[in-house]
Parts: structure tokens; C-alpha cells; sequence
């Protein structure tokens, strides 16, 4: 079979899966398809404040209906009431989505990545042991690669030097997993996202807050004056590579070799993935594919390079291909016409007009700007990760 085209997934071989940050973007999509597969799942969300809470519970509600779901308000840096959970079940698979996310956040809040990202995931780790957890599938990100030049980013180059905390507590991660794995057997695979985008996203992200203020006629903040590239990748395409990996634990790499120690594979049960869409796409590309589908001209205001960004993005996904058989291909044009489709029904716009069906518009899209100035009118700031 060609790698590149799409095959089913192979049969889930799991039955009870925890997925932490389940009331975030991609905790939702992978929720809502595993419970339509017929697995029991748990979720588990502290709903913070990062952004607005109204979305996440809006997505939580189109969960609850499902008999196999259940969710529970829990911090996972809380160790007690983690420990708690997973004594009361027993669960197959553990997805950890949840972490602070954000790459310019991080330079005004770093604590909260400690928090989340460093002791939430320790405590993921520890309850995964002590759990007989058959499988630990947890998202990294393509932040990772931080000052790497060399294109296509490949999960067999080093990443030592990460231009972000956020980056730098992904990377922590990929570690501390594999020391899991080496110590306690424990299977690991983290997943390098890149740019995930698509109904139910993220307020803070670029497609989110471009598609906003064109229809709200506002300016929307070009960073390093357009020159940039990131690899798009359809949240479908991410869900599609997430199930895929879970249903395969990693085996031992027989041909490691610590003489010439390679990043992406490991003599114990420890394994890395890209998932990206392998085709970078232009920053004013993308601005103009946006304008295209909403029929509106984007009012630009240029800027220099922000703290913590890098200029390009692009995923070698040859071993996804060659484990799994499958590489994503929603192209960009679909994908953000899928996006506006759901944005203005879900805010209820219509030819850029909000409306009365009584949806709330997009308010309160606070902390990036609110953090990053004291100024409470520069703007959000669009993040690209």
C-alpha cells in the first residue's frame, strides 16, 4: 500500500482510556472519537482561565451525552486527587493532553508550565506506573525543534536548544517519559504537534484570532512582516495519527546503539512522532487563504519577530509513514473553510454581522494580551505553534 494514502485505523485494542485536558481543543476531537468507537472514557480538565472557559464547557456539553464518558474537575498537578482517580480505575490507555500551552505566555507566567507541564506530568508518570497503564501516548510539540535550521524536522535530529520555556517543558517531557520507560518498563510515545487547527480551536491561535478581527473589520498583527512558515495540520489528521499510536505501544529499537545514540528511538519502550501535515505553508498564504473564504480584505499591521517564535515550521513524518502507514493531507484551503464554517455558526456571524441567536461572541480573548503589556488596548498577540 502507498504510506501516503489513508488506510483505516487498525482495531482498538484497549477499552478504558483517560485523556487529560479532555475540555481542551484536541481532548475534545480525540474524546468524541474514541466514545463513538465504543470506548469507555474518562476525562479529566482543570478548565483554567487561560482562555475562555465558556468554549471548554461548550465542549464538554457535546460529550456528556455519550453513556461511556465521564469527567471529573481535577488539577493534575494535584498528586492526592490524581493518585485518587486512578486507584478507583484502572485504565488501559492515558492520553496526556492537558498543559500550560502557549509559547509567549510563558515569558510572563512561566510557573504556571512548571506547574502543569513539569509536576502535573510527573504525576501522570507516577500514576501510569503504579497504574499498569498499558500504554502513556502524550502530546509534545514542534516547539521543541526551537533555534534547528535544518528542514524537515526530524524526530532523529537533537533538540537541545529549545527558544521558549513552553519548549522547553515539552522537551522535559519526551525525557522524563523515557526515563519511565527505562526504569519501570513503562511504554511511552510523545507526539510532536504542529500547528493544529480546526473547528473548536483555540482562541489564542492565529486562525482564530484572524478570522475575528477580519470579520469585526479590526487589524490583525503580522509578526517578522510575514516571513514566516508553519506546517497547518487539520485537527482531524492529528485525531487520525492519535488513534493510530495508541493502539501500538513502541517495542525496544534493536538497533540503538549508544555510541551513536539517536534522539528519536530508544532501547526501551520509548518512542517520538511528528504529526504534522509535511507542507509548510506561507504566513500571508495563509492570511490570504482566510480572506478568501470569509470574502473580506485583512487590514495589516506589520511587525518584527516576537520573543520565543521561530521563522519556520515543517514535519518529516517518514516514520509515522513507515510505523503506521498513514501521514496527513486535509489541505489548507479545507481546512480553514471548515473552521469559518463553524465560527460563525458557533458565534453566530453572519456577513461579518454578529446576530441575535443569543451565542456569545468571542469577549475576553485576555491573557495573551493582558499579560505580554499593561496596555489593555494593543491587541492579542497570535500564536503559532
Amino acid at each position: 500500500m502507498n504510506p501516503n494514502e489513508h488506510r483505516k485505523s487498525e482495531p482498538l485494542n484497549y477499552n478504558t482510556v483517560l485523556i487529560t485536558g479532555a475540555a481542551g481543543f484536541i481532548g475534545y476531537h480525540l474524546s468524541k472519537r474514541l466514545l463513538e468507537n465504543g470506548c469507555s472514557v474518562t476525562g479529566i480538565d482543570n478548565l483554567n482561565s487561560y482562555y475562555d472557559v465558556g468554549l471548554k464547557k461548550a465542549r464538554l456539553e457535546m460529550l456528556t451525552p455519550f453513556e461511556n464518558f465521564s469527567f471529573f474537575k481535577i488539577d493534575i498537578s494535584d498528586k492526592e486527587v490524581m493518585g485518587k482517580i486512578f486507584k478507583s480505575s484502572h485504565f488501559d490507555v492515558v492520553v496526556n493532553l492537558a498543559a500550560q500551552a502557549g509559547v509567549r505566555y510563558s515569558l510572563v507566567n512561566p510557573q504556571a508550565y512548571i506547574d502543569a507541564n513539569i509536576v502535573g506530568f510527573v504525576n501522570i508518570l507516577e500514576c501510569c506506573r503504579h497504574g499498569d497503564v498499558e500504554h502513556l501516548v502524550f502530546a509534545s510539540s514542534s516547539s521543541v525543534y526551537g533555534a534547528n535550521t535544518k528542514m524537515p524536522f526530524s524526530v532523529h535530529h537533537n533538540v537541545d536548544h529549545p527558544v521558549s520555556l513552553y519548549a522547553a517543558s515539552k522537551k522535559a517531557n519526551e525525557l522524563m517519559s523515557h526515563t519511565y520507560s527505562h526504569l519501570f518498563g513503562l511504554s511511552s510515545t510523545g507526539l510532536r504537534f504542529f500547528t493544529v487547527y480546526g473547528p473548536w480551536g483555540r482562541p489564542d491561535m492565529a486562525l482564530f484570532l484572524f478570522t475575528k478581527a477580519i470579520l469585526e473589520k479590526n487589524p490583525i498583527k503580522v509578526f517578522n512582516h510575514g516571513r514566516m512558515q508553519r506546517d497547518f495540520t487539520y485537527i482531524d489528521d492529528i485525531i487520525e495519527g492519535v488513534v493510530r499510536v495508541m493502539g501500538r505501544p513502541p517495542e525496544p529499537d534493536p538497533t540503538w546503539n549508544g555510541d551513536d545514540p539517536d534522539p528519536g528511538t530508544s532501547y526501551a519502550k520509548h518512542k517520538i512522532y511528528n504529526i504534522g501535515n509535511n507542507n509548510p505553508v506561507e504566513l500571508m498564504e495563509f492570511i490570504a487563504t482566510i480572506e478568501k473564504e470569509l470574502g473580506k480584505k485583512a487590514e495589516k499591521e506589520f511587525l518584527d519577530l516576537q520573543p520565543g517564535d521561530v521563522v519556520a515550521t515543517y514535519a518529516d513524518i517518514d516514520d509515522l509513514k513507515k510505523d503506521f502507514g498513514f501521514s496527513p493531507r486535509t489541505p489548507i484551503e479545507t481546512g480553514i473553510k471548515r473552521f469559518v464554517a463553524w465560527f460563525k455558526e458557533y458565534y453566530g456571524y453572519e456577513f461579518s454581522t454578529p446576530s441575535s441567536s443569543g451565542l456569545e461572541k468571542p469577549q475576553n480573548l485576555h491573557h495573551v494580551n493582558c499579560f505580554m503589556c499593561s496596555k489593555s488596548s494593543c491587541g492579542i498577540l497570535p500564536i503559532f505553534i
